[in-house]
C-alpha cells in the first residue's frame, strides 16, 4: 500500500513539473518583489482550482475508461461540430506548448547560467540532448517518474532558498489567506497571471493520459494531492526568495527600485536576484536557486512535447491507426520530436518566438475555460461518467467557482494579448476590465450550473 501510494505521488509530479516552468518562476519571483506576500492568496487558489480540475479529469479516466481527449472525442461523435472542436483544441495545446517552449528550454540556460558561465548554444544542445534521450528511452509512464524526480530536486532547491531567507511566517499567513488587490504595477493582470501559470490547459490532457486507467480512486487522489500540493508550495516558496529582495525597503526605496526593475529575459532582475542572494545567504544560494530555475525550464521542456503527443494520440486515435499512435510508433514520436525542435530552434537563435506566444495566450484564453466547462458537464453525465459517479453537488459548487476563476483567467489572457498586439497598455482601466469579466463570468457559470440542476432534475424525475 504504502510503495503504491508513494508511486502515485511520483507520477503525478508530473503534473507540478508541467506548471512550474519559467512562466512560474518569472511571475511568482515578480510578485514578491513587487507586493512581498500580499499575493500569496492567489496561488493557494490556483493549487485548489489545479487540484480539483485534475482531480475531475483523472476521476472521468477511471470511471469510464476514457481520458480527457477520448471523452471530448466521443461527446462531439457524430456532430457537425466535431472536427472543428478536435482541431481547435490540438492547435491551441500544440501552438501552447511550441510557442512556450523556447521559453522553458531557455529558462533552463538561464537557470545554468547563475552558476557557469557558458555560451548559451552549449546549454541549448546539451538540454536537447538530455530531452530525447528521455524521450526515446522511457516509456510514458517512467518519464513521468522521471519527472517526479526532478519536480523534488526542484522543490528542495526553492524552498530551501526560501526558508534561508527567513520570511515573516505572520506575513506568510496573512498573504495566504487574505485576498488583496494591490494597487499599482498591474496587480490584477499578475494575481490572472499566478493562477493562469498554474491552471494550464494541456496539463489536464497530460495527466488524464498519461494516468493508469487501472488505479484506484484513493490511490489517485492520495497521489495527485500531495503533488499539486507540493507544486504550489514549490510556487509560493519562489515568491518568497522574490519578496526578500525588497521586504526591508521603505516605500519610496521600493517604488524607486521596481521602476528600475526588469523580469524580461534580457532584464537585469535576474542579475539583482543573485546579487541579493549572494550577498545575503552565500554563493551556495546562488547555486542552489540556479538548480531551481534549470529544474523547473528542463522539466516543462519534456512534458510540453509530451503532453501535445498525449492530446492528439487521444483525440486522433483509431482501431484502424491505433498501432501508429503508439508512445513508441511514428505519430507519437514525431510529435514530440516537431515540439522539441521548434523549441531548440528558437534556443540556438537565443529569441523567444513573442508574436507565437501572445497568440497562444490567447487561444489558451478561449480553451481552458471550454475544458473547464466540459468536464463539470461529462462528470454530470450518466451517459460519459456512469450514473454511480455522477458529481455530488458540493463537488459542483467547488468547480464551478474554479470554471468562473479560469473563465476570468480566459478573458485576462484573451484582453492581455490584444491589448499587447494593438500597443495598449491595460494598466489604466484594468479595475474597470476586471471588474465587468467577473460580472461576466458569474453569470456565465451561474447559467451553466442551473443547466446542469436542470438535467439532475429530469434525471431523478426519469428514475421515479
Amino acid at each position: 500500500m504504502l510503495k503504491k501510494r508513494l508511486l502515485s505521488i511520483l507520477f503525478w509530479s508530473v503534473v507540478s513539473a508541467a506548471f512550474i516552468g519559467p512562466g512560474t518562476v518569472t511571475t511568482a519571483t515578480k510578485a514578491g518583489v513587487f507586493f512581498n506576500f500580499q499575493l500569496l492568496w492567489a496561488l493557494v487558489f490556483s493549487t485548489f482550482a489545479a487540484l480539483l480540475l485534475q482531480e475531475a479529469s483523472a476521476r472521468l479516466t477511471i470511471n469510464s475508461q476514457l481520458n480527457l481527449g477520448e471523452a471530448i472525442a466521443k461527446k462531439f461523435e457524430g456532430s457537425t461540430n466535431r472536427t472543428f472542436v478536435l482541431f481547435f483544441v490540438v492547435i491551441a495545446i500544440f501552438l501552447g506548448c511550441a510557442a512556450y517552449e523556447a521559453g522553458n528550454i531557455l529558462g533552463a540556460v538561464q537557470g545554468l547560467k547563475m552558476m557557469f558561465h557558458i555560451p548559451n548554444y552549449f546549454f541549448v544542445g546539451a538540454i536537447g540532448l538530455l530531452a530525447i534521450i528521455v524521450f526515446f528511452v522511457g516509456s510514458v509512464h517512467s518519464i513521468a517518474r522521471f519527472m517526479g524526480l526532478i519536480v523534488f530536486l526542484m522543490g528542495g532547491a526553492f524552498i530551501f532558498t526560501s526558508i534561508s531567507l527567513k520570511p515573516d511566517w505572520g506575513q506568510v499567513i496573512h498573504g495566504s489567506f487574505v485576498p488583496v488587490i494591490p494597487s499599482g504595477t498591474n496587480s490584477a493582470i499578475l494575481i490572472m497571471a499566478l493562477i493562469g501559470t498554474t491552471v494550464i490547459p494541456y496539463d489536464l490532457f497530460l495527466g488524464s493520459g498519461a494516468l493508469n486507467k487501472k488505479q484506484s480512486l484513493q490511490d489517485m487522489r492520495f497521489g495527485l494531492s500531495i503533488a499539486i500540493i507540493l507544486g504550489g508550495i514549490i510556487s509560493m516558496a519562489i515568491m518568497g526568495v522574490g519578496n526578500a529582495v525588497t521586504e526591508s525597503m521603505s516605500e519610496q526605496e521600493k517604488a524607486n527600485f521596481i521602476s528600475t526593475i526588469s523580469f524580461d529575459r534580457d532584464g537585469n532582475g535576474y542579475v539583482l536576484l543573485t546579487e541579493h542572494l549572494r550577498n545575503k545567504i552565500g554563493i551556495f544560494a546562488v547555486y542552489v536557486f540556479g538548480i531551481g530555475m534549470f529544474a523547473a525550464g528542463f522539466s516543462s521542456a519534456v512534458t510540453s512535447p509530451l503532453a501535445s503527443a498525449i492530446t492528439a494520440k487521444s483525440l486522433f486515435e483509431t482501431k484502424e491507426n491505433k498501432k501508429r499512435w503508439h508512445q513508441n510508433k511514428f505519430y507519437f514520436k514525431s510529435i514530440i520530436l516537431a515540439i522539441l525542435s521548434v523549441g531548440l530552434i528558437f534556443g540556438f537563435l537565443d529569441i523567444e518566438p513573442i508574436p507565437a506566444i501572445i497568440l497562444a495566450q490567447a487561444f489558451n484564453g478561449l480553451i481552458l475555460p471550454m475544458i473547464a466547462i466540459f468536464l463539470i458537464y461529462v462528470v454530470n453525465d450518466p451517459e460519459i461518467i456512469g450514473e454511480e459517479h455522477l458529481n455530488g453537488w458540493i463537488s459542483n459548487i467547488l468547480i464551478g467557482i474554479v470554471l468562473w476563476g479560469t473563465m476570468l483567467i480566459g478573458f485576462t489572457n484573451i484582453i492581455t494579448s490584444v491589448a499587447k498586439t494593438l500597443n495598449f497598455d491595460v494598466a489604466d482601466n484594468q479595475n474597470n476590465i476586471m471588474l465587468a469579466m467577473i460580472l461576466i463570468s458569474f453569470i456565465i457559470t451561474a447559467f451553466i450550473l442551473w443547466k446542469i440542476y436542470r438535467k439532475r432534475i429530469k434525471l431523478v424525475e426519469h428514475r421515479l
